[in-house]
């Protein structure tokens, strides 16, 4: 990280909802002033995911220090809501805030002077007292290609490995109007590609009047943003999929062809040693109906490597489950065992077994992604470019494209691809 002079800098860790907040945040810190300070400001909006998430962040923090001795150090975020105090022990760090904290710019006004005693650093409120999620109008997105638009925060379920309820809350939704309205404002400010971003997406509208549904949602925004070229929706829990969602999946050729699945495991026993609520044959099921409804979709999934008693036969059936769902894009986790959740007190596998899941659960994703790069060949994409040089396809698939600025949309032919991302040609080439 370069020093800072003056003005506000936002690192952020983890999630798209992270990135959507760090917009807020940058807005907020500047209108309270952090922005003229002599050294400028550092805030972290950390990720609690995993302990190696929370590891990275303090190193991140300490590596801020050493560059800007002068800046002021603000730490945010799920690892700063979970365990705050660890973060106030810091000596590089002056003050941290809690996740509803984070985004009121007087939370930033009230910084406090050096050397104060952790007590005062640390302005963390019950999150669980959080009854609503407001609507923060953001213009842009810092450096994005494409934006994120909130619509719900929190969640109500308590996966026995999750700590994120602990740092977000309970489910709360952003209501439809201020969605809609958030939409059209992006949109008309030159974003051809809106993300949809929640903790708990799919249980969006359930504290509503009327409950409406994440598939209504997706219907209205597309109906009432008659511009949006393109809607994409983040991760999501398959059981909770609604019938409008489904039709809007194969009606809706704006929403994008691209679902990132939770599964977490493709072992039943020890799905519900997690306390999730699908089983495999539910996860294989859903991927089979939705490719007859949009032929081509492509699917991502978040999967667990090593959960405590899992056997070999259990992790099998995850690695099973990436062939037998057509799984694209996979995100391995190995188990990282929280403090206060159940599944820190379960018995636990070896770690150096854990290791060896992951890097055969990857291995398995890799795979995968080459035959999915492998059958696109000849294929015509729509490529919303991200940098020079590289964007994504509707699918949501990395390609090298020689054309077009950052948020643009081009057409081009799939040429090839080098493992790693398709290689692009525009039309107009192939024409000549």
């Amino acid at each position: 990280m370069s020093a800072v002079q003056k003005g506000v800098d936002v690192v952020t860790f983890g999630c798209r909802l992270n990135t959507y907040e760090s917009e807020v945040m940058r807005r907020s810190a500047e209108s309270a002033g952090l922005g003229a300070l002599e050294g400028g400001a550092v805030i972290f909006n950390t990720c609690a995911v995993t302990a190696e998430a929370v590891r990275q962040a303090k190193q991140a923090i300490r590596k801020a220090r050493r560059e800007n001795p002068e800046a002021r150090i603000i730490v945010t975020g799920c690892a700063a809501q979970t365990e705050p105090q660890n973060f106030a022990a810091m000596d590089e760090v002056d003050l941290v805030l809690g996740n509803e904290e984070k985004l009121k710019a007087n939370s930033y006004r009230a910084l406090p002077d050096f050397g104060v005693n952790d007590t005062e650093k640390a302005r963390v409120n019950d999150i669980f007292s959080v009854r609503e999620t407001a609507s923060h109008m953001v213009d842009a997105i810092e450096g994005r290609a494409r934006a994120f638009v909130q619509v719900q925060n929190g969640c109500d379920h308590r996966c026995t490995f999750c700590i994120i309820p602990y740092g977000r809350g309970n489910s709360r939704s952003v209501p439809m109007g201020a969605v809609v309205e958030q939409v059209k404002r992006l949109s008309n400010n030159g974003y051809a590609e809106i993300v949809l971003t929640g903790v708990d997406m799919t249980s969006f509208g359930a504290d509503l009047p009327g409950s409406p549904k994440l598939g209504k949602l997706v219907k209205t925004i597309l109906r009432q943003v008659p511009d949006v070229k393109r809607l994409r929706l983040s991760s999501i829990d398959s059981i909770e999929a609604d019938d409008d969602l489904l039709d809007a999946i194969a009606t809706e050729p704006r929403l994008m062809p691209h679902l990132h699945l939770s599964l977490q495991s493709g072992d039943d026993m020890i799905l519900k040693r997690m306390k999730r609520r699908h089983l495999r044959d539910q996860s294989i099921r859903f991927c089979e109906d939705v490719r007859k409804l949009r032929p081509g979709i492509v699917f991502g999934a978040d999967i667990i490597a090593g959960f405590p008693t899992e056997t070999e036969a259990m992790f099998e059936n995850s690695e099973r489950i990436v062939e037998e769902c057509g799984l694209t894009h996979l995100h391995v986790f190995p188990f990282s065992p929280r403090e206060g959740t159940p599944a820190a007190r379960m018995p636990q596998v070896r770690r150096e077994v854990v290791k060896q899941r992951a890097a055969r659960l990857r291995a398995a994703g890799e795979a995968a992604y080459r035959h999915h790069l492998t059958a696109l060949a000849g294929t015509r994409q729509s490529i919303l470019v991200e940098r020079d040089g590289l964007g994504r396809t509707e699918g949501f698939t990395l390609a090298a494209i020689d054309i077009g600025a950052p948020g643009e949309i081009v057409e081009a032919v799939v040429t090839g691809h080098d493992g790693a991302r398709l290689i692009a040609a525009p039309l107009a080439a192939q024409a000549a």
